[in-house]
C-alpha cells in the first residue's frame, strides 16, 4: 500500500492566537510538509486545486514541480484536478511535463470540485458538471494515448491532427484517479477506463463509502478489467495525535470548532464517531484506519489530511513524524497480512511501464503465430 498526506491549502487563522499566515507563509508552509513526508518515509503528497479564498494551491502543477526538485522518491499527485474547468488539453501537457520533470512521480485525481462559482469564473455552466466530466476525461484519455488526435465533441473548440506536447514519459500516461464522495456516475468513469477510484471519505460515514467502493468494484469487473478485488481503490482519512488521547483532544477542539468547512456544526465527538477522523493516540489512529479494510475491502492507497483549520506549521510536522514513525509502519505490517495474492499493488511509474513493455511483447508474439 501506499501512505501519504494531503493538503487543501486553507489559509485559515489560528483560533488559539488568532493569527492568519500570509499566503507566502502557507504556499511554503505547504513545500515544508511535503519534504517532511518524504523525510519521514512517506509515499505520497497530493495538493488540491482551489480558485477561491480562503486556499492558495491554484497551480498544481507549478506546486509540484517545485517539490519534485526537492525530493527523490515522493509520489507526486493532486488531491484534485478540475476536470470540468480545465481544458482537457492544458491538463495532458501540464501533467506530462511534470511527469517528465519528476521522472515519472506523478499521477493525479480527477474531481468536479465542490465550489460552485469557480464554473462560471472559467466560463463553464454547473448544470453540466458530470457532462463536462465525462467529455473533457474521453478527450485527454486520447490525447495521452493517441501520437495524432482529431475530435469533436460539445464543450471546446474541435480538434484536427493535434498533438499533445510533451509526449508521457515511456509512452506511459500518469496514473489517473477519479475522486468523487457522492457521485456514482465518477465511480462509473473510473471503473469504465481501468482506472483508480479515490473515495475520499474524510466527511462521510461508513456505509456511504462501503457502497460507493463496491460499486466501482463491481463496474471495473463488469467492463473486464480484472475481478472486483483487482480493482485499485484509494480512501481519504483525518487525524490529530499526541501520544495521550486526552491532550489531543483538547488541543485540537478549538480547530475542530472553528475549521471553515465543518466548523460550528457537529460536536467534535459526533463527528469522530460518524466519519474517520481519529483524534487521539497513535494506537487509536491505527486501529480505525485498520478498521477501513472491513468496508473497502483491501485498497492501495490511504491519504491522510493533517494540515488545515488554521494549525500551525510546527505542529503539523510534529503529525507527520508520529504519522512516519508509529502510525505507517505498523499499518503497511498489519495491511499486508493477509492480503490475498490477486490483489495488485498501487500503481507507479515503473510498474505500469513493465506491464506496458509486457503486453507490447504479448501483441507481437500473437501477430508473429498469426502470421
Amino acid at each position: 500500500m501506499q501512505f501519504g498526506i494531503f493538503t487543501v491549502g486553507d489559509v485559515t487563522p489560528d483560533p488559539t492566537t488568532g493569527r492568519t499566515p500570509s499566503e507566502h507563509e502557507r504556499i511554503k508552509a505547504m513545500v515544508a510538509i511535503a519534504q517532511k513526508a518524504e523525510e519521514v518515509g512517506l509515499d505520497v503528497f497530493a495538493t488540491g486545486e482551489h480558485h477561491n479564498p480562503p486556499f492558495v494551491p491554484s497551480s498544481p502543477t507549478t506546486m509540484l514541480g517545485w517539490v519534485a526538485a526537492r525530493t527523490e522518491n515522493l509520489i507526486l499527485s493532486t488531491s484534485t484536478t478540475l476536470i470540468t474547468t480545465n481544458d482537457p488539453v492544458k491538463i495532458a501537457e501540464d501533467f506530462a511535463m511534470l511527469q517528465h520533470l519528476a521522472d515519472g512521480r506523478v499521477d493525479l485525481m480527477m474531481g468536479r470540485g465542490n465550489t460552485g462559482p469557480v464554473y462560471p469564473w472559467f466560463g463553464k455552466d454547473i448544470r453540466q458538471g458530470i457532462n463536462l466530466a465525462v467529455e473533457n476525461y474521453a478527450l485527454l484519455h486520447r490525447l495521452w494515448r493517441e501520437d495524432v488526435v482529431t475530435w469533436e465533441g460539445k464543450f471546446r473548440t474541435p480538434l484536427q491532427s493535434f498533438t499533445a506536447t510533451p509526449r508521457p514519459l515511456d509512452g506511459v500516461p500518469p496514473f489517473v484517479w477519479h475522486g468523487s464522495i457522492r457521485s456514482p456516475e465518477i465511480a462509473e468513469q473510473a471503473a469504465y477506463y481501468g482506472d483508480g477510484f479515490f473515495h475520499n471519505n474524510i466527511f462521510w460515514p461508513a456505509d456511504h463509502t462501503k457502497q460507493m467502493v463496491e460499486l466501482y468494484r463491481s463496474r471495473y469487473a463488469h467492463y473486464g478489467h480484472g475481478t472486483p478485488e483487482q480493482a485499485i481503490v484509494g480512501l481519504g482519512g483525518q487525524v490529530f495525535m499526541r501520544r495521550n488521547s486526552q491532550d489531543a483532544v483538547r488541543e485540537f477542539r478549538p480547530y475542530f470548532d472553528n475549521a471553515p468547512v465543518y466548523g460550528h456544526g457537529p460536536s467534535l465527538e459526533e463527528f469522530t464517531e460518524q466519519t474517520p477522523l481519529t483524534v487521539g493516540s497513535p494506537e487509536q489512529v491505527i486501529e480505525k484506519t485498520l478498521a477501513f479494510r472491513d468496508y473497502a475491502g483491501d485498497y492501495q492507497r490511504q491519504l491522510f489530511l493533517l494540515d488545515h483549520a488554521g494549525l500551525p506549521l510546527k505542529t503539523v510536522l510534529e503529525q507527520i513524524d508520529l504519522l512516519g514513525e508509529e502510525v505507517v509502519p505498523v499499518l503497511r505490517e498489519e495491511f499486508a497480512k493477509g492480503r490475498p495474492a490477486g490483489v495488485p499493488e498501487a500503481p507507479t511509474h515503473a510498474a505500469r511501464v513493465a506491464a506496458a513493455a509486457t503486453a507490447d511483447a504479448a501483441a507481437a508474439g500473437e501477430e508473429v503465430t498469426a502470421s
